[in-house]
Formats: C-alpha cells, sequence, structure tokens
C-alpha cells in the first residue's frame, strides 16, 4: 500500500508559491539548499530564487513546487484546508502574505493563494460534550 509522500503544486513561479506556503502553514519552511544542490542548479544556470521545483516540510507530508508555465490555471484539482481557532485572523495574516478572500461560508474561508490556487481557512470544530462547547 503506498503513503503519502507530499502534495505537489503545479505553478508559474515555484520558488514564490513555496515561499507563500512556508510562511502560511504553521511548522512549515521552505527546504534549505545544501551546498551540492546550489552546485546542481549553477551547472543548470539556475539559483535557488529560479529553481523550477522547490520542497517545502514541516510536521505533515511536504508540499512540491513544480514550475510549469504551459498549464491551464483555471481551475485548481486539489486544494489544502487549514484549521484556525481565530479564523478572521488568520485570514488577515493569509491576505498580508498575498493571499484573496474568494468567499465566505459560516465555518469556512475560501481563499486564494498568489496564483489563484484555491483553498480554505476552516474553523477548529469542538466536539459537542466537550468542556469547552
Amino acid at each position: 500500500m503506498g503513503r503519502l509522500r507530499e502534495i505537489v503544486f503545479e505553478s508559474r513561479q515555484a520558488p514564490a508559491q513555496a515561499r507563500f506556503w512556508a510562511a502560511a502553514l504553521d511548522g512549515y519552511a521552505v527546504r534549505p539548499y545544501d551546498q551540492a544542490e546550489i552546485d546542481r542548479l549553477a551547472a543548470l544556470g539556475l539559483t535557488p530564487e529560479t529553481d523550477p521545483v522547490v520542497l517545502v516540510d514541516g510536521p505533515g507530508p511536504s508540499l512540491c513546487f513544480h514550475q510549469v508555465p504551459t498549464r491551464d490555471y483555471s481551475n485548481n484539482r486539489v486544494h489544502l484546508d487549514i484549521a484556525a481557532s481565530d479564523r478572521p485572523a488568520e485570514v488577515r495574516r493569509l491576505l498580508a502574505l498575498g493571499a484573496k478572500v474568494q468567499r465566505e461560508a459560516e465555518r469556512y474561508t475560501v481563499m486564494s493563494d498568489p496564483e489563484g490556487n484555491q483553498f480554505c481557512v476552516a474553523s477548529l470544530e469542538v466536539p459537542q460534550g466537550s468542556p469547552s462547547s
């Protein structure tokens, strides 16, 4: 049986998308470039700022941003849901990072990242019968 390795995003500008999502998600960061990788990119005429494949690591699955400039970006087929204890504050923080609000619902906000990929910010649900409900 397979295991989830990473979530892959096709993007126009992989480094910028990776930085956005690393800043958007708690505990995530762009994977550091070691000297061997910097040398490999340089041999291809690239730098970490122009790398067409950028990885973001964190406590969950890795995110892989793969630059595909010829893809039709009218709709993404997969999206992330981000849980937040203070949804309005999280929406404001993501707006400051370059996201946009698409629409509001009672328990979630549909947003888009800087390249238009949709994702949701959901309010944390408190189970019925818990001390907080």
